[in-house]
């Protein structure tokens, strides 16, 4: 069983949205969590989804569910305080409610609507044959390592240099099993599943993909969605 975990508990503050989280924002009418969820939704290789919200934001998602016809969407459980514990609450629910045995978990954010079949596609082979997926972007710029002083101590080479994206995926068993042991280890504000997997030893691989595949994370973010947004809905058009 393929799952995919789309998790959007925080509350997005540079977003500077008057009235709602940034995963609730409308996109011509719809949120940018249900543009995202829908792509899921409509794969035929995702088999269920399980979303991580606020907490307060659950009765509003669970309408949307609705509204939209998501019925892929398995359960909608609080987000954790952290990204890593809103992850793994939506983790260990897909395991309450289907086992871990042989199952993948695609962990996606609520805010990154611009993904496509093709990644997905490719998440899911590369852990049937690596045991990992890691979706990121090749760097177009320069990328440089500094000190604590902000001198620099390295530079990159940008043939070997990527920008680490979403989905990462796993098997689901062995990513629930690093989450319970960082959280025994008291680490819970681990950027990443893919660093967290790191910081235990497993070894990522990597699935390319676009750069438009953007994290709606500010102003500037939001307004480049809707202009990607509206450029390919145009394409349908001749």
């Amino acid at each position: 069983m393929n799952i995919a975990i789309i998790f959007a508990g925080g509350s997005g503050k540079r977003m500077h949205a008057k009235d709602r989280p940034k995963q609730f924002l409308l996109i011509h009418g719809k949120p940018i969590i249900v543009h995202t969820i829908e792509i899921f939704q409509y794969h035929e290789e995702i088999d269920k989804i399980i979303v991580a919200c606020l907490e307060e934001w659950i009765p509003y998602m669970e309408e949307m569910k609705y509204r939209y016809r998501l019925d892929k969407i398995g359960r909608i459980v609080p987000g954790g305080e952290t990204g890593q514990m809103s992850i793994y609450n939506g983790v260990k629910a897909a395991a309450e409610l289907y086992g871990t045995k042989d199952n993948i978990v695609l962990i996606h954010d609520g805010v990154r609507p611009l993904i496509d079949e093709k990644v997905i596609r490719e998440n899911i082979t590369s852990v049937k044959k690596y045991g990992s997926a890691v979706t990121c972007a090749p760097a177009q710029e320069t990328f440089v390592m500094i000190d604590d002083n902000e001198d620099i101590i390295e530079v990159e080479n940008r043939k070997y240099s990527r920008l680490a994206k979403a989905p990462e995926s796993f098997w689901l068993e062995e990513l629930l099993a690093a989450e319970e042991q960082a959280i025994q280890d008291g680490k819970t504000d681990m950027i990443d599943s893919c660093t967290l997997m790191r910081a235990y030893g497993k070894k990522m691989h990597v699935v390319d993909c676009s750069y438009e595949n953007i994290k709606i994370t500010t102003p500037d973010d939001f307004y480049m969605f809707r202009a990607l947004y509206d450029a390919r809905e145009n394409q349908q058009l001749s």
